[in-house]
């Protein structure tokens, strides 16, 4: 029995492992997502704007092409 019982331990706790590990990345993803969004083309295109310059869709599409270049 004691082999049976230190199987069950090992099972139970890799699976309480799993769970908690999923749910302690996802908690830390969604803040680093909330402190680092995404830059998307309204991003980009206000950028510009504050920069004073009125954006053409080739240039914001060349902006974000150079930075997927490099992820």
């Amino acid at each position: 029995m004691p082999l049976g019982l230190g199987i069950g331990l090992a099972i139970g706790a890799l699976l309480i492992g799993g769970v908690l590990g999923f749910f302690i990345a996802r908690r830390w993803f969604k803040k680093y997502l909330e402190k680092n969004p995404p830059v998307n083309e309204r991003m980009i295109r206000e950028m510009m704007r504050q920069m004073g310059r009125t954006p053409s869709e080739k240039q914001v599409r060349q902006i974000l092409s150079s930075m997927n270049q490099y992820k």
